[in-house]
């Protein structure tokens, strides 16, 4: 049994992303296309989430489920390589690990195709009791599986703050089921930070200006809101602060993952105590090196890379 203390678990999806690069919708042949490149990244919020943190150094963990598959198997390897502990990882053959299809535009942008092993509901709240103690849960990401059920939701963020533990909450555009603000909004003041994208926060808060976006998340009891703006950079409100930070600009390989190593970026420096603008700068660079290489788990290496990266006086402003 584990005791010591980890610094963040993230709970949530974990699978494959088979990436194609550069695809050509001009068929070669009556059953053929071409496409630049291809390549096989473990993927999922979770999975992004801890690899990221775990290189920056935190002491991470990981509550997911996977098939006892090849997706599966690749994905244990990858989390262990990244120091990852997995221990938590749920296991069994009768649900497959998910894939995802991913076609990457030379910009960076991106498209998936899910299917129906996206929407298999692990219960997290299940295990609960085996939750080795932690100061902060990453939950990637809220509105999907298995985060798409109100009730998991607030039997886990409830057992979560019992415990004192910070929640960090990723969110994502709903796939399989709906699930609106209002339908958790007793435990959406559980919530320390809650990180949506532009689309996202338009989608959950009707409001398209990011600004107007965050107050109604904080309507809501959520403490802090950032939202990533992807190229735009992200902006940050709670009851006391507004920052508002640009993109570094980077020429983009792939933005595939780069709002969950933005994520990790940023919940690194705040477990480390820094202030918000300065876990926004280090996040905003985190997902700026992820964008330099395909997948969401190649670019990032560790913090040292990343603090070189900010020390470069170009990104001094």
């Amino acid at each position: 049994m584990i005791t010591e203390k980890f610094d963040l678990i993230c709970i949530g999806t974990a699978l494959v992303d088979s990436i194609i690069r550069g695809f050509d919708p001009e068929p070669v042949s009556a059953a053929g296309f071409r496409a630049e490149a291809a390549s096989l990244n473990v993927g999922g919020e979770a999975v992004n989430v801890s690899m990221a943190a775990s290189k920056l150094g935190l002491r991470t963990g990981i509550l997911c489920h996977l098939g006892k598959d090849g997706a599966g198997d690749m994905v244990m390897g990858a989390l262990q390589a990244s120091g990852v502990d997995t221990s938590l990882v749920l296991r069994d053959g009768g649900h497959p690990t998910p894939v995802t299809t991913m076609f990457v535009n030379a910009d960076g942008s991106r498209k998936s195709i899910t299917n129906d092993a996206h929407r298999y509901n692990f219960h997290p709240e299940r295990v609960l009791e085996e939750l080795p103690p932690a100061r902060a849960v990453a939950v990637g990401s809220l509105f999907r599986a298995p985060f798409n059920d109100p009730e998991v939701v607030r039997e886990v963020f409830t057992a979560l703050k019992d415990q004192g533990i910070m929640i960090f909450a990723d969110t994502k555009l709903p796939n399989f089921r709906r699930l609106s603000l209002n339908d958790i909004s007793d435990v959406l003041p559980l919530i320390d930070c809650i990180f949506p994208n532009e689309d996202e926060a338009a989608y959950y808060s009707g409001r398209k200006d990011p600004e107007e976006a965050a107050d109604v998340f904080l309507s809501y009891g959520i403490r802090n809101v950032v939202i990533k703006l992807g190229a735009d950079g992200c902006f940050f409100k709670n009851e006391k602060e507004r920052i508002r930070l640009s993109a570094y600009p980077i020429k983009a390989v792939d933005a595939t993952g780069a709002g969950d190593n933005f994520l990790a970026g940023f919940v690194s420096e705040i477990l480390r105590g820094a202030s918000h603008a300065d876990a926004l700068r280090f996040g905003n660079a985190c997902g700026a090196v992820c964008t330099t290489a395909a997948g969401a788990s190649a670019g990032l290496k560790d913090r040292d890379q990343v603090m070189r990266f900010l020390s470069d006086p170009v990104r001094q402003c």
